[in-house]
């Protein structure tokens, strides 16, 4: 269950999605208070204090929404003692496929990040302290997951993060639970129903590795029926200076 502290942020990250319709809200709303990942983000501080974030993927652009929300909490009476500082000057690059999403989250956003359409198989990667890519590589076929990997990991600055979210294909019912889900917020994003190109959380981690430097998993399905596996990696160790 979400804390109070982290409530309060997300209420106020959602709603500022009123700006994009009340559709879009209420997605927005629940996504942020029912699915764990996003107080992890805060509570274990995965961002640390990263100035670039390249959010591949970023949909309606919820992560954006909720640092920004974050750093005008940050220093209040209810900000959590053991919650470290959210990044103090984090600008967010969102890329999504969808157009209309990037729409959305231009609407509700406005100039506190940037959001541009573009299929992430091809659009190049800036240089950034952390490279996100929650809930997305499966869409994309086995070779092109490990093209975008290798492309985030070279973009990945010195003493930076890549971190993915992805479903344990290993894990039985609640793996075939969250594939299920998938097509159906794929349907509900205007694709047709996607094949979907998942692996094991093993495998996943072996990939990872295979760039360099330390991968950690953390279990992200808590409070859900879901097999989801929190992946942070530096992917370039030699080159901190």
């Amino acid at each position: 269950m979400s804390s109070p502290a982290f409530r309060r942020i997300a209420e106020r990250a959602a709603r500022r999605y009123r700006r994009a319709g009340q559709v879009t809200f209420r997605f927005a709303r629940g996504k942020l208070l029912g699915d764990p990942l996003y107080e992890h983000l805060l509570a274990r501080g995965v961002p640390r204090q990263a100035c670039r974030i390249l959010d591949l993927g970023c949909g309606r652009g919820l992560v954006a929404a909720l640092l920004d929300e974050a750093r005008s909490a940050y220093g209040d009476a209810g900000w959590p003692r053991d919650w470290p500082a959210p990044p103090a000057a984090a600008r967010v690059l969102g890329i999504d496929l969808m157009a209309r999403d990037i729409a959305r989250a231009r609407a509700a956003l406005g100039a506190a990040a940037d959001f541009a359409p573009g299929d992430i198989a091809r659009t190049p990667f800036p240089p950034s302290d952390l490279v996100l890519l929650l809930d997305t590589l499966h869409y994309l076929p086995f070779e092109a997951q490990e093209r975008v990997l290798e492309r985030a990991a070279a973009a990945v600055a010195p003493r930076g993060r890549l971190v993915l979210r992805v479903g344990d294909a290993a894990a039985g019912p609640g793996f075939l639970l969250g594939r299920w889900v998938d097509h159906l917020v794929a349907w509900s994003r205007g694709h047709r129903l996607p094949r979907l190109y998942c692996r094991p959380a093993d495998a996943w981690i072996r990939m990872l590795g295979g760039l360099g430097g330390a991968v950690e998993a953390r279990p992200m399905s808590e409070g859900t029926p879901f097999a989801n596996v929190l992946l942070i990696a530096d992917p370039a160790p030699a080159r901190a200076t």
